[in-house]
C-alpha cells in the first residue's frame, strides 16, 4: 500500500488531528463543567439538581451530534473536499424531515417543554399515556418509564397529553375503612384516629408525615357496610409505604377491639325458568 497521499498531505493530517483534538477536548470540557454545575446545584437543592441532571441528559446528545457534525465538515474541508454538496444535501434532508417527520419534531418540542416547565424529572413516579412508573430517562423523543414489575416503557413525548406526577412536593394518602352496620361508628372513628396519631408520633415515621392525620368521618353508607375516610399528608415518595403501614396498624387495632370489617358481598341472581 502506498502512503504517498499521507506524506504529501502533512498540513491536512495536522489539521485533522488539531480539529479532532479540539472537538473532543471541548466536548469533554463542557461535559465536565456541566457535571460540576449539577453537583453544585444538587448540594444546595436536591430537587433542582435532579432537574438540571435531567436537562443535561437530554442536551448532551444534541451537543454531541452538533460537535460531531461540525468536526466532520471541518475535517473534510481540510482535505480539500467541497462541503457545499454536503450542505445542500443536508438542507434537502432537513426540508424532507420537516414534511415527513412531523411526529418526530412534535416529540422533540414536547420533550423540551416537559423539562422547561418542570412537569416531571428523572426519579419521579408519573402516570402518562396510561402507564405508571418511575422516570428513568427523558430523551429528546421519548420518556423512559420503569413500572413496579420492572417493565420498561418508551412513551413518545408527543403522546403525553396529560402527565400526572405522583411524587411532586407532597402526597395525600386517602384511607377508606369499611365497618359493619352493627358496629359503633364512634368506636371505629376513635380507634382509627388513635392509630393514625400513634403512627404520626412514631420516631421512624414522624418526619415523613407533614401534617396531623385527619379522620374525616363517614364517607358512604352502603347496603352492607359503612365507609369511614381518613387522610394523611405525607412526603411524596413515602405515600405507598406509609399507606401500607397505616393499614396494617388499623387492621391489628380493629382485631384487638373486636371491630368487624364486613367481607365483600356477592349478589347472585337466579334466572327464572
Amino acid at each position: 500500500m502506498s502512503w504517498d497521499w499521507l506524506t504529501g498531505s502533512g498540513d491536512a493530517v495536522r489539521g485533522t488531528v488539531i480539529i479532532a483534538t479540539a472537538v473532543v477536548g471541548l466536548y469533554l470540557v463542557i461535559s465536565r463543567l456541566a457535571r460540576r454545575l449539577i453537583s453544585r446545584i444538587a448540594s444546595n437543592d436536591d430537587d433542582a439538581g435532579r432537574r438540571a441532571n435531567t436537562l443535561w441528559s437530554m442536551l448532551r446528545r444534541l451537543v454531541l451530534v452538533v460537535f460531531a457534525a461540525t468536526g466532520a465538515l471541518a475535517i473534510l474541508n481540510q482535505w480539500g473536499v467541497s462541503i457545499t454538496a454536503f450542505l445542500a444535501v443536508g438542507s434537502a434532508i432537513g426540508l424532507a424531515l420537516g414534511f415527513g417527520a412531523q411526529n418526530l419534531v412534535r416529540d422533540v418540542i414536547s420533550g423540551f417543554f416537559i423539562l422547561a416547565e418542570d412537569q416531571f424529572k428523572m426519579g419521579d413516579v408519573v402516570r402518562i399515556a396510561g402507564v405508571t412508573g418511575s422516570v428513568e430517562e427523558i430523551r429528546p423523543r421519548v420518556t423512559v418509564l420503569r413500572d413496579y414489575e420492572g417493565n420498561v416503557h418508551y412513551v413518545p413525548n408527543g403522546e403525553i397529553t396529560v402527565a400526572s406526577n405522583l411524587t411532586q412536593e407532597f402526597a395525600q394518602v386517602v384511607i377508606d375503612i369499611r365497618v359493619a352496620h352493627s358496629e359503633s361508628i364512634d368506636r371505629a372513628i376513635d380507634a382509627l384516629g388513635d392509630e393514625l396519631a400513634a403512627l404520626a408520633s412514631a420516631p421512624e415515621w414522624s418526619q415523613r408525615i407533614i401534617e396531623e392525620p385527619q379522620v374525616l368521618g363517614v364517607d358512604a353508607l352502603n347496603p352492607s357496610e359503612v365507609v369511614i375516610r381518613a387522610s394523611l399528608k405525607v412526603t411524596a415518595s413515602d405515600r405507598w409505604v406509609l399507606k401500607r403501614e397505616a393499614l396494617g396498624r388499623i387492621k391489628r387495632r380493629f382485631d384487638r377491639d373486636g371491630l368487624v370489617m364486613p367481607p365483600p358481598q356477592i349478589e347472585v341472581h337466579r334466572k327464572g325458568t
